[in-house]
């Protein structure tokens, strides 16, 4: 019988070239309009931490 789970490969931890590895969630709410927007970037999960992390280093500089 198959495993269930799939591959074993598919069970280790994904490698990342990041300083700091992502290891947890963030959950908001957002209008509808600003979910599409941020679905039709190329890459809506890096988008989305780029705009947070540039919102927290402009909040730094003041």
């Amino acid at each position: 019988m198959p495993n269930p789970k799939g591959n074993p490969e598919n069970l280790k931890p994904l490698k990342s070239d990041r300083e700091e590895p992502l290891t947890q969630n963030l959950n908001f709410r957002v209008t509808e309009k600003m979910k599409e927007e941020v679905k039709a970037q190329d890459d809506p999960p890096e988008f989305c931490r780029e705009a947070i992390q540039k919102a927290l280093d402009e909040k730094k500089r003041k």
